[in-house]
């Protein structure tokens, strides 16, 4: 059985934050919550040094595409909840 792994990329607006602590403060939550619920790789990749925009790359390995689709769904559902930030680019990719 091959292996599916999925990768999905969100750039996103926080417009309340007015320095780099309280960005950190809703990024860390936001991260640290997609880990422990669906158990993925989180990561900040990109624009630590702006305020208001970061971006936040996940990845996980599966056996099944199906299950990967569906993870990645679960796991965009959630960021697009989080009311602190606002997802202004996405991208999604399976290998």
């Amino acid at each position: 059985m091959a292996a599916t792994v999925g990768v999905g990329r969100w750039v996103l607006h926080i417009p309340g934050c007015t320095s780099l602590k309280s960005k950190r403060m809703v990024v860390n939550s936001l991260r640290d919550r997609l880990r422990g619920e669906f158990e993925v790789s989180v990561a900040e990749t990109d624009f630590q040094d702006k305020w208001q925009k970061a971006e936040l790359s996940v990845a996980f390995v599966t056996s099944d595409r199906k299950l990967a689709d569906s993870l990645l769904s679960r796991v965009e559902d959630t960021v697009e909840d989080e009311a602190r930030a606002r997802i202004i680019e996405r991208e999604t990719a399976f290998f």
